[in-house]
């Protein structure tokens, strides 16, 4: 005979499999989220708001703004501004956002601008946003601080945007603290296995066409909130949006056992 609560251990396993069939496991994960964090929302959106008021600056146009949110990691961020610099396209601003920790000395580029925060935000999403605000661009990239990019990755993305894709991301090769590759992250572009899937775009792979809706979620998530700002963003986007993999490994991306966001432990 059955007991009642195996009865209800069984119910709550079959809706949970016909939830995760009909809408996918990863916007499930995020709904909870939003109904978690959702409340620190309003805040963190006025903060950001006053620290674009604050550190607006005259910047000129560029064809791409790459946006550099880094956080206590001086070496890491100079190798990564100076891969950014190195791109094969020229006409590009790059935008280093601290989250309030301080800047070491970087290159002397005046393709280069700086910010520091007022304050740690511990909000990647917001950090990144407000690098984009501060800048003008036709195309927006994303690289942190503790990333790389291969000289002809935006050149790419470039060349896939103008054949009409509007968010374009390329492969991603994985790499140990010790310099050897780990595996690479390439997989084509399909919003049904993106919803359940492992999550296979990273935002040091995108590039895209800027418009006012370009914005990352401000939710404050941590190493233990799923799914991560960049598959939100993504999938927002290609809502849409026409998304377009490029499978050359133009990210040099370190599985570092210090991040901020992700346990590689």
């Amino acid at each position: 005979m059955t007991t009642p609560s195996v009865e209800r251990s069984g119910v709550s396993a079959l809706a949970r499999k016909a939830l995760r069939e009909r809408f996918g496991l990863w916007p499930m994960h995020e709904a909870k989220s939003k109904l978690v964090l959702g409340r620190h929302a309003a805040a963190l959106r006025r903060f950001e708001d006053a620290e674009v008021a604050r550190l607006r600056r005259p910047l000129p146009p560029a064809l791409v703004a790459t946006v550099m949110p880094t956080y206590k990691r001086p070496r890491l961020l100079v190798a990564a501004v100076e891969s950014a610099l190195a791109q094969t396209v020229t006409d590009q601003r790059v935008i280093v956002v601290d989250d309030g920790a301080g800047l070491p000395e970087l290159p002397d580029d005046p393709r280069l601008s700086a910010v520091s925060l007022s304050r740690n935000s511990a909000v990647l999403g917001l950090v990144r946003n407000v690098g984009m605000r501060l800048t003008d661009s036709q195309y927006v990239a994303f690289l942190d601080d503790d990333n790389t990019w291969r000289p002809d990755h935006l050149e790419n993305a470039l060349t896939a945007l103008r054949s009409g894709a509007d968010l374009v991301y390329s492969a991603v090769e994985r790499r140990r603290a010790d310099g050897t590759v780990l595996d690479v992250l390439s997989e084509p572009f399909d919003r049904k296995t993106f919803a359940d899937a492992d999550p296979y775009v990273d935002a040091n792979s995108i590039v895209l066409r800027r418009d006012p809706t370009v914005l990352f979620s401000r939710l404050p998530r941590t190493k233990t909130t799923f799914p991560k700002e960049d598959w939100e963003f993504v999938w927002r986007a290609a809502r849409t949006r026409v998304v377009h993999h490029t499978p050359e490994p133009t990210v040099r991306y370190l599985v570092n056992p210090e991040s901020y966001y992700t346990d590689w432990s």
